[in-house]
């Protein structure tokens, strides 16, 4: 029988997403029960774990099977998901790039850090420009790292009545802590606003007390990702209890051209002018330049034609930006 550490190495590594890791103590136990003389049991177990396998790389990849969802009053506070996007899918500046693959490297390395008592960066606060790639991040994260991605819904977290919101927050919290994770925390500056704002002066000062008193209590494995356009309104105290604060800009031209290369790239193109385009896009965020890609190819398809144009293009930039009222934002 297996011993009681890997057992517990057995659900760690499950629970973590580490395919290669559970394998390898499965194959641990197999040749110990070999050892012991149970030679059935053993051949019985290499079988599995090696239909197991075949099963895992065969075919189209459906991403990780979900093996725990939000149950009892959680399950009214969370979505889940299991994101296909990647880091490498998103256009990023150099500093932002580098930041968030740091966290990654750190995070498929827990164990190793954890072992020399020290922790991986696991609070992330995401501020700026709407559009700008902040609610994408935590989806790429979670893809990167085979982990559910969970949103908090604030329509079910925040209420009116005192005390609620905080008692919800710690579900919330208890929930991160037994299931690792992804936990976005979409317009922050929703439940992290400064203490002295709003009407109801005493409850935002219990729901930031809250959530500052849990964000610095938990030493999960699971990431908490906070994502606000609004920075300025955040409790300043705020910002002391995250390991990283990256912050998104609107992107320059270089990095227009490559969201529009993107973007464009399963469409049949012609003759794009690349360097106008992407100057003619300038002051619009990524959301923008990818609805603006998104109706030059709809244009085309229902005119029947079977690629997009540089005027094409230039047109739907053009419409895009005179939809957008004020630059940056949408």
């Amino acid at each position: 029988m297996p011993s009681a550490d890997q057992v517990k190495a057995l659900i760690a590594s499950l629970s973590e997403g580490d395919e290669a890791q559970f394998y390898s103590i499965a194959m641990q136990i197999a040749a110990h029960e070999a050892r012991l003389g149970h030679g059935k049991l053993a051949e019985e177990l290499r079988a599995l774990i090696d239909k197991a396998k075949s099963r895992a790389h065969s075919g189209p990849s459906r991403g990780p099977i979900p093996l725990a969802r939000p149950r009892g009053e959680v399950a009214e506070l969370l979505t889940v998901t299991y994101p296909p996007t990647k880091l490498s899918d998103m256009v990023l500046s150099e500093g932002t790039r580098r930041k968030l693959e740091r966290v990654i490297r750190e995070h498929k390395a827990v164990r190793i850090i954890r072992s020399r008592g020290l922790s991986p960066r696991r609070k992330l606060l995401l501020i700026g420009t709407p559009g700008t790639g902040k609610t994408l991040t935590a989806a790429a994260l979670a893809g990167d790292l085979g982990l559910p991605l969970f949103v908090v819904r604030l329509d079910a977290l925040i209420t009116k009545f005192m005390g609620e919101t905080a008692a919800k927050l710690r579900l919330i919290f208890e929930a991160l802590s037994q299931t690792r994770g992804v936990y976005l925390f979409d317009e922050f500056d929703s439940i992290g606003s400064a203490r002295g704002l709003g009407n109801d002066v005493g409850e935002v000062r219990r729901i930031v007390n809250s959530f500052l008193q849990m964000v610095e209590q938990d030493d999960s494995d699971s990431l908490v990702v906070a994502a606000t356009n609004h920075a300025e309104i955040l409790d300043r105290a705020l910002f002391r209890r995250f390991d990283d604060v990256i912050e998104y800009d609107l992107p320059d031209k270089a990095r227009i051209a490559l969201a529009l290369r993107a973007k464009l790239s399963g469409f049949r193109t012609e003759k794009i002018q690349w360097a106008k385009a992407a100057a003619a896009a300038q002051g619009l965020s990524f959301a923008d330049i990818a609805r603006a890609c998104e109706e030059a190819i709809k244009d085309a398809i229902v005119h029947d034609r079977q690629l997009v144009t540089h005027p094409e293009l230039m047109s739907a930039i053009r419409d895009r930006k005179s939809a957008v009222p004020h630059k940056g934002t949408n």
